[in-house]
């Protein structure tokens, strides 16, 4: 654990950014730090000195660096590698194509689709980090749409959706439920579901429902 802690952030000049890395050169000392395709794409419009939050991977024999520019990226590819099966690599190839916030979108929505979309991330694979995650929904919490770990113990898919409290993450439960009952998908009735509480809230199920059925156009 010293170890994986031992590098935590970087502050320095970008050298060269390329293939989903770049160098970064602190007071005269290249780091070689490993990024997403996110971040690679931000990078590119960044000048002067920049300041990467890093994660350490040590092996016997290696030690690799990934940088994030925030906490939300940084705190989501923590809660991926403790996926089964998701290493490192897939862990960066997943955030190169999905923010934090669209991630928990999908461990929420149980939308495995989403994460598929990331290069060498399989259908399998992609519906062991929406179970596997979905089982941890409570310990995640979306705020303003980053994905941060949660002091909450067990909770709802709608708690986790915005930082609801306990009615009204079992109302936006019970509307998802009631949506997918009526034959829409998980991922289309949660989103909007998730709309209408961000426009006006609602305490009484059935117009939540009625707003979520206009919202997709019924």
């Amino acid at each position: 654990q010293w170890g994986q802690d031992m590098i935590a952030q970087l502050r320095g000049t970008i050298v060269r950014t390329d293939d989903q890395q770049t160098i970064l050169d602190v007071q005269g000392v290249g780091y070689a730090v490993n990024i997403s395709g996110r971040t690679q794409g931000q990078l590119g419009t960044m000048a002067g000195e920049v300041t990467l939050l890093t994660e350490m991977q040590v092996r016997e024999d290696s030690m690799t660096l990934f940088g994030f520019l925030d906490l939300a990226e940084r705190d989501a590819f923590r809660l991926l590698i403790t996926v089964q099966g998701v290493g490192a690599k897939a862990a960066m190839a997943i955030l190169s194509v999905l923010s934090p916030s669209d991630l928990t979108n999908a461990i929420i929505a149980g939308d495995k689709a989403m994460v598929a979309r990331a290069d060498g991330v399989g259908p399998k694979i992609a519906q062991r980090v929406v179970n596997e995650l979905g089982e941890k929904i409570g310990k995640i919490t979306s705020l303003g749409g980053a994905l941060a770990i949660g002091d909450s113990a067990a909770g709802t898919a709608g708690g986790a959706a915005g930082g609801l409290d306990g009615a009204a993450a079992g109302l936006f439960g019970d509307a998802v439920s009631a949506l997918v009952n009526l034959g829409y998908g998980r991922a289309e009735a949660h989103s909007a579901v998730m709309r209408v509480q961000a426009k006006a809230g609602g305490d009484n199920l059935s117009d939540v429902i009625a707003a979520a059925l206009r919202e997709m156009g019924t």
